[in-house]
């Protein structure tokens, strides 16, 4: 924990909003071991409430209280095209919505695939995205998380990694120490407005762009396009779009419903009139708002939270 403080104090410096909301920072990596580096003297840059260079990945921790706290976890992937992070709105605003729910929450300050510092760009993000949840799942005991209800998010590009992070069965995060034997894969997955296809007319250019690079051959857009990667074994999911979305296609997101309902994932599925691209957490329009309402009421019935704790 002491250099959980010592990297926080440096993250305090860098950027006092994020203090202001955040608990705590923990790094993924071994200060030493951080792999897919080219270790560059570069410096994490943040600015108007956007992250453009991550340079220590790490997690933005908010826990509920022991009393409220109802077992389960979520790491939280902020969108941003791939280009940057909107770590308030797709991500400390989120938190805190968790953990009303008794849920402890963790935002993913994960590597953008435009970093000079990463060596292959398109497994930078995927490669954080399974480190926090193998590091989460590896301190559950201690912060009262159940190993099996650590479930991830995510918000319009950050939907494409938590879908990678619930499909992709490759290994891209093992670094030879201890967490290498602990489970990668999320229990249940949480997709609002998502870029999903990387593959098709339904792509969403910018993010295949800032993920894949220009000039992306077509195997390797269809190896990141999560539609074409579920299996039996995929996670439970919910899903919530807008059939306005005019920057992400919802065809993203029906393409990923029909995959789960193929391969008899259980799947909520949510398109609502009106809503716009990375539906917000608070003031959406008409019957949009209800949405965290509904996704609450799904992990009550899937057996992530109970819907009461029991009287201590």
């Amino acid at each position: 924990m002491a250099n959980s403080f010592k990297y926080s104090f440096i993250i305090i410096l860098m950027c006092c909003s994020l203090a202001a909301y955040a608990q705590d920072f923990i790094p993924i990596w071994p200060k030493d071991n951080i792999p897919n580096s080219r270790h560059l003297k570069l410096k994490d840059s943040i600015a108007n409430d956007r992250v453009f260079r991550v340079m220590l990945p790490g997690m933005y921790a908010f826990f509920p209280g022991k009393q409220e706290n109802k077992g389960a976890a979520v790491v939280i992937c902020p969108g941003g095209g791939y280009e940057h992070l909107a770590y308030v709105i797709s991500g400390l605003q989120l938190a805190k919505w968790f953990n009303t729910m008794g849920i402890s929450a963790f935002v993913l300050n994960y590597r953008l695939p435009n970093s000079a510092d990463l060596k292959q760009r398109e497994t930078g993000p995927l490669m954080d995205a399974q480190r926090a949840i193998r590091y989460i799942r590896a301190n559950a005991v201690n912060w009262g998380i159940n190993t099996d209800k650590i479930g991830i998010m995510g918000s319009s590009s950050g939907g494409h990694l938590a879908a990678s992070a619930g499909t992709i069965g490759d290994d891209v995060s093992a670094i030879g120490d201890s967490l290498d034997k602990v489970s990668f894969k999320p229990n249940f997955m949480i997709l609002v407005s998502p870029v999903i296809d990387l593959s098709t007319s339904y792509a969403h250019a910018g993010s295949v762009k800032s993920l894949l690079g220009p000039g992306a051959s077509d195997e390797l857009k269809k190896r990141f396009s999560p539609q074409l990667l579920v299996t039996p074994a995929t996670p439970p999911c919910f899903i919530v779009d807008a059939v306005n979305d005019k920057t992400v296609n919802p065809m993203n997101s029906l393409l990923f419903y029909q995959a789960l309902l193929q391969n008899k994932i259980p799947v909520s599925f949510h398109a609502f009139p009106q809503g716009g691209h990375a539906i917000a957490l608070r003031n959406n329009p008409g019957s949009t708002e209800l949405w965290t309402q509904l996704c609450e009421m799904w992990m009550v019935e899937t057996g992530i939270i109970p819907e009461k704790l029991n009287a201590k």
